[in-house]
């Protein structure tokens, strides 16, 4: 008789919970597991997550969100606590399990190729239920030429079996649609990163005045090597790899010297100062080597090293300060621009296909190849008409911001059919 009544409990339990009720008989709350958070020594990896959800937490504000991170460390998991109280960040195994059992939908956040491919597989394994990609770069190899542009066979499957396969820039749609990757919905997707509001103003604050920099005063820049030596830091624990070493001296100077050229013209044509930045933990090395220590002295005087790394929030707190920001990396740009700062991306091949996301929503023209000479002659009148030419740099920053803006509003929307 116990045995009957118990089997009827559980019976009515999954019954309920097929309605959509929880273990109290009360409407359950949906939620969906969000992979991100890459790694914490990059504030662009940082900024992913927080970008996906400020989305998720506009288009679904009754959505419970679970966080599966790779890393959150370094004070990360705090930032993200102030800025999301409700966010659930899960790291043991058996919250992951419990998530497995609850979350209704799985979402693949941007990154730099699709990172965590396997654990979309798992899940695909163990529930069935429905997944998608967010705005990856595919197949976004960090390589030399020969690397470049392998990718894993089984990426492929994955992608195709999501409900979508969502691409932060058109060469990566482009190049997956060529290697038969044929998922639903494949399209291009702003990087999460747009959507970035952390703030950390008092920190900023403090900062800018004990440089005597003003608000709207002075241009944020930042350095960057053909790979970046995470091998420098310790607590990635990587061997040094000599012939990406060999080709990062090879081409610093070529690659850095543009960089101090707009500098320096900045520094003697506009009345703004200077602020080399970090976008990783290497980069305060590099930003002195390659930057600071070789500029003229009149120009050193209007110009600021920052010599600390630093988390998002302080950074978007800074960004929003300054005039502008150009530079050799992409998420400080983005991080800019989704909080209506202008921005100008250098890259360079290595880098990945994921600078033509700047031709992608339109700002083609704050795009520098610096492996094109033409555009390496460009970049410093490009600087200065971006920082004096107040209202077509406004004009081109708006029109690229409600393209954005749209592209989060279609895509988040394909979500919706997974979750009601």
């Amino acid at each position: 008789m116990q045995s009957r009544r118990s089997f009827l409990k559980y019976s009515a339990l999954l019954s309920g919970l097929a309605a959509g009720l929880d273990v109290a008989g009360r409407p359950a709350q949906r939620s969906i597991l969000l992979r991100s958070s890459w790694q914490v020594e990059n504030i662009g990896d940082i900024g992913h997550t927080p970008g996906v959800i400020a989305l998720l937490e506009q288009y679904y504000p009754d959505v419970e969100v679970r966080l599966w991170p790779v890393d959150v460390g370094k004070g990360v998991d705090l930032m993200l606590a102030r800025r999301f109280p409700k966010l659930k960040i899960i790291t043991s195994p058996t919250d992951v399990e419990k998530a497995f059992a609850e979350c209704s939908f799985m979402l693949h956040g941007s990154g730099p190729s699709l990172v965590r491919g396997k654990d979309l597989a798992l899940w695909k394994q163990q529930t069935g239920k429905p997944y998608g990609i967010y705005g990856i770069t595919f197949p976004g190899v960090y390589g030399l030429p020969a690397d470049r542009w392998k990718f894993r066979a089984e990426d492929n499957t994955i992608m195709t079996d999501a409900h979508f396969a969502l691409f932060r820039d058109s060469a990566s749609l482009e190049f997956a649609r060529k290697n038969g990757v044929k998922s639903p919905v494949m399209a291009f997707c702003p990087d999460g990163a747009f959507a970035v509001d952390l703030k950390d103003d008092e920190k900023a604050a403090a900062f800018l005045k004990s440089h005597n920099l003003k608000d709207r005063g002075f241009v944020c820049v930042i350095p960057q090597l053909r790979f970046t030596p995470w091998w420098e830091l310790p607590r990635k624990n990587q061997q040094p790899n000599a012939a990406k070493h060999a080709r990062n001296e090879e081409m610093k100077e070529h690659d850095n010297a543009p960089i101090r050229a707009a500098i320096t013209a900045v520094a003697r044509q506009t009345p703004y100062k200077i602020l080399i930045v970090p976008e990783n933990e290497t980069q305060m090395r590099i930003g002195k080597e390659m930057l600071f220590d070789p500029l003229p002295e009149d120009v050193k005087q209007k110009t600021v090293l920052r010599t600390e790394y630093w988390l998002t929030d302080e950074a978007i707190s800074t960004y929003v300060r300054s005039a502008g920001l150009f530079g050799i990396e992409m998420h400080s740009p983005i991080m800019c621009v989704g909080n209506r700062i202008p921005a100008i991306v250098c890259r360079f091949e290595e880098q990945t296909s994921k600078g033509m996301m700047w031709k992608d929503i339109g700002l083609g023209e704050w795009l520098f190849d610096l492996d094109h000479p033409g555009d390496i002659d460009r970049l410093v009148p490009a600087v200065l008409d971006m920082l004096t030419n107040k209202k077509a740099t406004a004009q081109k920053l708006e029109k690229a911001l409600a393209f954005v803006h749209q592209r989060q509003k279609e895509t988040m929307a394909l979500i919706r059919p997974h979750i009601s």
